[in-house]
Formats: structure tokens, sequence, C-alpha cells
């Protein structure tokens, strides 16, 4: 009985502010949808840095007979210079770094480069134009810098290159994304506070008759409380699970029918399965702060 008149004080306090509970539910539907965006780009970048920097490689391009570089004054590197280069390489102090090292010749390259980029684009080169290259995947990839100094300045190699310092600009620009989607989530989410909270006042005031009596009759202060806390939690429950369910529509019909087929180069993708494990989160966050909101607004205006 007693918790049927709680519930049944609920639910007069959001009928009674329909317009207020609704702005209450789009607030925190926006909002919350921002926060569940923030933990997937910030579930995604770990995905691609997991992956890319498994598979990054430091690649080191032996001269060619184009080549500008300082230590290629004398022309392509001789077989003498490539040799010295795989036994440093294969040497004690090095291979203990080393996963796995890949030579690949004149033609190899070549034909990598016309894998790459086509038969036209290639055409302007020939093979013995196109760098010997040793391939390294490394046991630790921030290591790489050890493979760098060793071979840098070196006579007979045009250039060593780590390929992962490539991906370190959009890792950057998809962390300053999710900053920008926390800091826009941020400022909703007070919003949504403060709306639950006048929400709160303007139900008590609208009620504030029923209080008087009840105060009068002896209910205590927490059986006064819970109605009003349940007004905007329900409200910021129907927020959440909305946004829910946006995060979740978003990685069904943006990630996976959609950017899984139109951009190649990133294999990885977060997926449904984690989708559904931010849908408590927000729900978790959503409620939360509504109890605090809604308990905080209306202690308040008993004691006022």
């Amino acid at each position: 009985m007693r918790f049927g008149l709680i519930m049944s004080e609920a639910f007069t306090g959001l009928r009674r502010n329909v317009s207020m509970v609704v702005s209450v539910v789009l607030v925190t539907f926006v909002s919350l949808t921002f926060v569940g965006a923030a933990i997937l780009m910030q579930m995604q970048i770990g995905t691609m840095r997991d992956f890319w920097v498994d598979r990054a490689q430091v690649a080191i391009y032996m001269c060619t007979d184009i080549s500008l570089a300082a230590t290629c004054t004398a022309g392509e590197a001789s077989p003498e210079q490539t040799e010295e280069v795989r036994v440093k390489l294969e040497g004690s102090a090095l291979s203990p770094l080393i996963r796995n090292m890949v030579f690949l010749d004149h033609d190899q390259a070549y034909q990598e480069l016309l894998d790459l980029v086509g038969d036209q684009d290639a055409s302007v080169l020939t093979p013995d134009q196109v760098n010997e290259t040793f391939r390294i995947t490394l046991v630790d990839p921030t290591q790489s810098d050890v493979i760098i100094e060793a071979f840098s300045g070196t006579v007979g190699v045009e250039q060593v290159q780590d390929q992962l310092q490539y991906l370190e600009p959009l890792f950057s620009a998809l962390t300053i994304a999710t900053y920008i989607a926390v800091g826009i989530a941020a400022l909703m989410l007070i919003a949504a506070v403060l709306l639950i909270a006048t929400t709160i006042r303007l139900s008590a005031y609208a009620r504030r008759r029923e209080l008087g009596i009840m105060r009068l009759v002896g209910a205590s202060n927490r059986f006064i409380q819970t109605p009003f806390i349940l007004e905007g939690v329900f409200a910021a429950l129907l927020g959440s699970l909305l946004a829910g369910g946006a995060v979740i529509a978003g990685v069904h019909f943006g990630v996976d029918n959609y950017l899984r087929n139109r951009v190649d180069f990133v294999t990885t993708w977060v997926d449904l399965g984690d989708a559904w494990l931010v849908v408590p989160i927000l729900i978790l966050i959503g409620v939360v702060l509504a109890a605090l909101s809604a308990g905080f607004a209306i202690r308040r205006w008993l004691r006022a």
C-alpha cells in the first residue's frame, strides 16, 4: 500500500509537468548520446592502436640511382652494403628486438608498388628505381628509435621510416574529437541536472498544499521526498534508454552498414557487442545524476 501510494504520487507529478518531463528526457537523451559516442570513440581508438601497433613496421630503404640523400652519393646501394645492413639486423644487438624481417628486392618492391597504386601510376618508374627494402616488425614497436638510430646516416641507406608515425595524426584527431564529444556531453549533463532540479521544485510547488497536509499527519521526509526523486529518475531513465538505442543504432547503421564497407584501411571496428556494453553505463549515469539532482532539489525545497 505504501509503495503503491509513492508510485501513484510519482506518476501524478509526471502527468502534471509533461512539458518539463519531455524537456528532461530530450536533454538527457542528447547528453548521454554524446557520452556514449565518446566512450565508443575511445574504444575505437584503442582497438585501432592495438591493431596497427602490433603490425607497424620499420622500413629501411636502400639507395637507388635516383636517390638524392647524402648517403646515396655513390648511386645504388651495392650488394655488399645491403648485406652489411642484413648482418647488422641479424646481429646480437638488434635481433632480440626484431620479431620478423622481410627483404624486398627491386622486382618485389616494384610489384608491391603496382599493387598499391596501379599499373598506370607506377609506369613512370622502372623496377631498378624502386628501393630495395628491409621491412622489420619489432617485438616492442615503441623501440623503433633504436633501429632508426642504428641505420640513419649509413652509406647505402636512403631512409629509415617508422610507419606508425603516419598513424599518430589520425589517433590525435580522433582523440580531439573524443574530447569535444565529452565537453558537449558534460555541458548537456549539467543542463539536464539543472532542468531536473527545476522540474522537481515546480512539481513540489504545485503540490505544496498536499505536502503541508502530509507533514501535519506525520509523514516522514523520506516518504515525502521519494515520489519526487522517482519523477526525476523515471524521466532520466527514459532519456537514457533512448540514448542507448541511439548508440546501438549508430553502431549498426553507421559502423556496420556504412563505414566497414567504405573505409578499407581500418579493419577493426567497434561492434554491437561494444555498444551493448555502453548502454548500462549510460543508464547508470542518467539514473544516478537524476536521483542526486532530484534529491538535492526536494530537500532544499522542504527546508525552505
